[in-house]
């Protein structure tokens, strides 16, 4: 742990206010992040934060610096986001099945589509942004798998665990997750390129 950190820790475990608001403005933009691209929706991302930070004050006592406190932050948050996604009743969930690739009865791709290979700035920002909307058309329990593993980075059994799942349904969640959203992404690449 880095001195200044260190000294950070000391004055949260101490009870000192001027470290908590440091705290927040320090790491309150990076986690707002995380929450949003879990929970996606702008007002629950900062509802999750809240909570995240209040769980961090509240255990800031018995955090012993063996991860990094932006580490222990950031899994404090996704927890809170993971909490926050279970508790929703959102609509019942659709199948991924149709934006799965489908095949032939030989077993060869029915579609094999042509590779992508997005040329200039324009289009790779453009690809960006429709990926960003396409993830939010998965079912949840595949954006939820893709978001965590991909985006956040961490690895399957750190997914597994946070979900409560074992680490071969984070992998095949994982993979259908990402071919789903090839094929949601296909027609817009395919108008990038011609």
């Amino acid at each position: 742990m880095a001195e200044d950190e260190a000294k950070l820790v000391a004055a949260l475990q101490a009870g000192d206010d001027a470290a908590f608001e440091r705290l927040v403005r320090d790491y309150g933009g990076r986690m707002l992040a995380v929450a949003s691209r879990l929970v996606g929706d702008g007002g629950e991302a900062k509802d999750v934060v809240q909570e995240a930070f209040l769980s961090a004050f509240r255990a800031i006592d018995r955090f012993e610096g063996t991860a990094r406190l932006s580490t222990w932050l950031h899994r404090i948050t996704v927890n809170a986001a993971l909490m926050r996604l279970r508790s929703r009743r959102r609509h019942p969930e659709e199948p991924l099945d149709p934006w799965l690739p489908q095949f032939e009865a030989s077993g060869h791709l029915a579609n094999p589509g042509e590779p992508w290979q997005p040329q200039g700035a324009l289009e790779k920002a453009e690809l960006r942004a429709q990926v960003r909307k396409r993830i939010d058309e998965l079912p949840e329990i595949y954006r939820t798998v893709l978001m965590l593993r991909d985006i956040e980075g961490l690895e399957n059994e750190e997914v597994a665990g946070l979900l409560g799942v074992n680490v071969g349904t984070v992998k095949t969640r994982l993979h259908r997750a990402r071919m789903a959203l090839r094929s949601l992404l296909d027609p817009h690449v395919r108008e990038i390129q011609s």
